[in-house]
């Protein structure tokens, strides 16, 4: 029992986290989308900012679904 309110708990942890650094990624995000827009190169900076989030979002997102598998296997 309490095992699975521990994951319910990290399971909610990790949306709060993806939200964030989703925000997070928002700026570099509009700043590429303007690039393509106007036709011009993207800053290496917001490209790189932009990769660096989408990497955190990913390796959090993993571990959300490896914990909502355990908490489905108890």
């Amino acid at each position: 029992m309490f095992e699975k309110s521990k994951l319910k708990k990290e399971i909610k942890k990790a949306k709060n986290n993806i939200e964030n650094l989703e925000k997070k990624r928002t700026r570099s995000q509009a700043a590429l989308v303007e690039a393509i827009l106007t036709q011009k190169t993207p800053d290496d900076g917001d490209v790189e900012y932009f990769n660096r989030f989408t990497e955190l979002i990913e390796a959090e997102r993993n571990k959300m679904h490896a914990l909502m598998k355990e908490l489905d296997n108890l």
